[in-house]
């Protein structure tokens, strides 16, 4: 069975599931209920197969100040659960099923504890569950072989894939934002190959650690494709995956999956990047990730002007519009890079052209430039993501580019390299198929002008205020043009007005209907 049609069937039958809590609970209600009780299940599948090695560790040194390093050692894993009940055994007491499971759960170690405990609507609905009768139903579906989630049956990957698939359902389901949890594979993998294309050599060798850090990471669907690629290039290599999130719900999500994974879940990290960063003075190899647009940082205010005053602070360069902090997380990528690092960031249009000269947005791009830091800008196709279908585009950014890369800037648009989908999934018509992310890569890769890429300096970029026009919609793929132009006029060749960079000449106006807005 493809990967695909595993996660479709799996996530069917967990999905159907919460038929059973119809009229308990309310339909925005329902994945409260079913993604803990499927981590739960997960956590039990994996450590079935040890739980008489645990229980008899526990047993033989239950006085032993070293027990939970021997706990550890009994079932394979950096967790462990010493209950005597499996999820399957919690069925054989149906009358004290909601005690026995608490006790159940309680049973396991700390760190799992305290990944449940992020899933707060779920005990008080427990309670409920028990009182109106379905708890026993709910788990008997969960204990089934059709929902068998152990690691022989359902991969690490394929897990991955079935949480997000889930997040996604529930949330459409009652009309939340589920896009901003769940990026499509199909993006992070172009994002991953652009990130290491310049990187085999350094990713040889017997002994190679690099580290990854993704500053919104939602379920960690980026830091696990990540870690996939850098297996395939070096089964030898190991990568070091960071990241900070700010939903306790994927939060818990993202730290079992690592948990499980057998990486360190102590960082992935909870709280406000903005606010609150918790990776504060570090530094990684490199950056991925797919920040909110248009989430406002009204809340986050003053902390964020307090690092923007401290001339070492991610924002000092300036701050965007108080409407939108994504620029704000293209600054937090910058700062947390190494010299030599490497990072991939999903933008909407805005931060290609909002600001006039002067501005915070302006004064960022202009840092980003005068630095060389900007490498390339990808433009994507229209409706590839969940919750939206406005433009988006993938900058990479480098602090160590090829020697014929630097003082460069690579435009590559992709906006007609798509197909469409047989069924919309929210906003998602089109996919971008594996032969399209190979194709991007190679013209990234050769550094190669074409129709669809343009190659200028960085110089360019200083004259001119940027504008993005990308063709009109039409259910024909468009004519491939470039995604930006330095210059305004239209002419092949950028204007130089003799003005520095970061200021701008406003461009005439366009069709709105052919502006990203």
């Amino acid at each position: 069975m493809s990967l695909a049609a595993t996660v479709s069937e799996k996530a069917n039958l967990i999905w159907a599931i919460a038929d059973k809590l119809t009229g308990v609970f309310k339909p925005h209600q329902y994945g409260e209920v079913i993604l803990p009780l499927t981590v739960i299940r997960r956590f039990d599948s994996v450590l079935e197969p040890s739980k008489r090695a645990v229980l008899d560790t526990a047993k033989k040194f239950a006085e032993s100040p070293l027990l939970p390093t021997l706990l550890e050692k009994a079932s394979g894993y950096a967790f462990y659960n010493t209950s005597p009940f499996t999820f399957g055994r919690l069925l054989d007491a149906p009358d004290d099923l909601e005690a026995n499971f608490r006790a159940y759960c309680n049973a396991f170690s700390p760190n799992v504890r305290q990944i449940l405990e992020r899933f707060k609507p779920f005990w008080p609905h427990l309670a409920t569950m028990s009182e109106k009768n379905v708890l026993y139903m709910v788990l008997k579906e969960f204990t089934t072989s059709k929902a068998d989630l152990h690691p022989d049956k359902v991969s690490n990957l394929e897990m991955g894939y079935i949480f997000e698939e889930l997040i996604r359902r529930f949330s459409e389901a009652h009309n939340e934002d589920a896009g901003q949890h769940y990026t499509p594979r199909e993006v992070i993998e172009l994002m991953v190959n652009l990130l290491f294309t310049h990187d085999s050599a350094a990713l040889s060798g017997a002994s190679v650690t690099k580290s990854i850090y993704d500053p919104a990471c939602g379920t960690g669907g980026m830091l696990s494709v990540a870690q996939e690629h850098i297996a395939s290039l070096n089964n030898r290599a190991s990568l070091v995956l960071c990241g900070q999130e700010l939903n306790d719900e994927t939060f818990a999500i993202c730290k079992a999956d690592m948990l499980i994974k057998g990486n360190e879940a102590d960082f992935i990290k909870l709280g406000n990047t903005l606010s609150d960063d918790q990776f504060a003075g570090q530094q990684f190899d490199y950056i991925l990730s797919n920040p909110p647009f248009g989430r406002e940082w009204k809340n986050e205010k003053a902390a964020v002007e307090r690092e923007a005053a401290d001339a070492h602070g991610r924002f000092s360069a300036g701050l965007p519009s108080i409407s939108d902090s994504q620029m704000l997380f293209l600054q937090t990528a910058v700062a947390r890079l190494k010299p030599g690092g490497r990072a991939a960031i999903i933008q909407n249009g805005s931060p290609l052209f909002t600001g006039d000269a002067g501005s915070g947005p302006s004064e960022i791009r202009r840092y980003i430039l005068e630095n060389d830091l900007l490498d390339a800008i990808i433009a994507l196709p229209n409706d590839i993501f969940y919750n939206t279908g406005i433009a988006t585009y993938i900058w990479v950014l480098s602090k160590a580019k090829p020697a014929a890369r630097r003082g460069k800037v690579q435009l590559i648009n992709a906006n007609g390299l798509f197909e469409k989908r047989r069924k919309s999934l929210g906003n998602k018509r089109n996919d971008i198929p594996p032969e399209a992310i190979a194709h991007i890569c190679r013209l990234y890769g050769d550094f190669a002008e074409s129709e669809i890429s343009k190659i200028f300096d960085v110089a360019d970029f200083g004259y001119t205020k940027i504008t993005v026009e990308r063709p009109a919609e039409s259910e024909a793929a468009p004519e491939p043009v470039a995604p930006l132009s330095p210059a305004t006029s239209g002419d092949a060749t950028p204007k130089k007005r003799g003005r520095k960079p970061g200021s701008g000449r406003k461009p005439r106006k366009a069709d709105a209907s052919r502006r990203d807005t």
